[in-house]
């Protein structure tokens, strides 16, 4: 079942009408792959990322509002080095929905490149790129550039600052000593540029991200303990922005929605082995810092994780809305997660999703 008419959406709800959940929690549903392979070994990715070019066609079916898609290297906790290469080949084969970086790693590349592919790709979507950026955060990753994390800070306002300054038609200077003045000869369809998102794990981090103006992804299961902790970092972001300033807050959370629970857990427990093996920084902090917390059981508790029938996710995934959460960024396919099981997750998530409801008397 797709997504409701217009004329739904668009209507305005007296007495006991029905409208789709969608509408009556103000929350959007997506999907966020970090394109994980499984089970490691010889690295072969071309299936995976084909599975994710079929995940962007089975999300945009489903009514979702995005697919996100994360930026790794040098290890099989994500095989996306490229998220631009891969967002448009998910562009070639949708309409509708929108599509992300989550994150795009400014530290590893240099940012004039990235200014020409962003831009581009927002052109061959018509201009459905969100562009999520981030400064890195697993070891192996800064060891294979050669880059110091010392210096990420750095590097990422730099870099920050330029593809910004680019995509919105203006004079920068690339990074090369020497080089002369130049603008971009291909100039995003979203002006000045795609929406920006920025994903944090560290706490401190909020109020700096807020002060921009960007929009803010939280990761909770790796870096919170409950979502009262969650809400107090919504709370300080909204608190933090500028005046007048408006954004958005999205949170990412394994979801499945099925009718074999217990095959999506085996598959998460998995998931979290991988992210330990990698170094997944602040994950493995949580591990360390609190070990009975960062088990697959009591993320799931927590509410950080979400598996069982479609009707029971949609309805845990509501309460996020009272949190102040935006978005709901669905790690659909985690762990090794059979495709024909994602798929059937997330059609079945997006129809009880959009699935009418009886609102309240008035």
């Amino acid at each position: 079942m797709g997504p409701p008419s217009e004329a739904v959406v668009g209507a305005v709800p007296a007495g006991n009408a029905i409208y789709p959940r969608s509408v009556d929690v103000g929350l959007k549903l997506s999907a966020f792959t970090v394109v994980d392979a499984y089970p490691p070994g010889p690295p072969d990715p071309s299936d995976r990322l084909l599975e994710v070019v079929r995940l962007a066609e089975v999300a945009e079916a489903g009514g979702l509002s995005t697919l996100w898609i994360a930026e790794h290297h040098f290890h099989a906790g994500g095989v996306c080095p490229s998220p631009p290469v891969l967002l448009a080949a998910c562009g070639a084969r949708t309409r509708r929905i929108r599509l992300g970086s989550l994150v795009s790693v400014l530290p590893f590349h240099r940012p004039i490149d990235l200014a020409e592919q962003y831009a581009m790709v927002d052109r061959l979507l018509g201009g459905r790129l969100n562009l999520g950026v981030g400064s890195g955060y697993i070891p192996l990753e800064f060891e294979g550039f050669g880059v110091d994390p010392a210096t990420k800070r750095e590097r990422f306002d730099t870099s920050l600052e330029t593809i910004v300054t680019a995509l919105a038609g203006r004079e920068v200077r690339t990074d090369r000593e020497g080089a002369s003045p130049v603008r971009l000869n291909v100039l995003p369809v979203q002006r000045p540029h795609p929406p920006l998102w920025f994903a944090v794990q560290r706490r401190e981090a909020i109020p700096f991200v807020a002060r921009r103006g960007v929009s803010l992804a939280l990761i909770p299961y790796a870096t919170v303990a409950n979502t009262d902790e969650l809400a107090e970092e919504i709370r300080e972001f909204r608190r933090s922005l500028p005046p007048g300033q408006t954004a958005e807050v999205a949170v990412a959370l394994h979801v499945y929605a099925g009718d074999h629970p217990d095959t999506a857990r085996r598959a998460f427990r998995r998931y979290l082995e991988s992210r330990l093996e990698t170094q997944s920084t602040f994950y493995r902090q949580k591990a360390e810092r609190d070990p009975h917390g960062a088990t697959p059981e009591a993320i799931e508790a927590s509410g950080f994780a979400l598996f069982g029938s479609a009707e029971s996710v949609a309805e845990r995934l509501d309460a996020f809305a009272k949190l102040g959460v935006d978005e709901i960024l669905g790690i659909f396919d985690f762990g090794g997660l059979e495709p024909s099981e994602v798929h059937r997750s997330v059609t079945s998530l997006g129809r009880a999703w959009h699935r009418p409801v009886v609102s309240p008397p008035r």
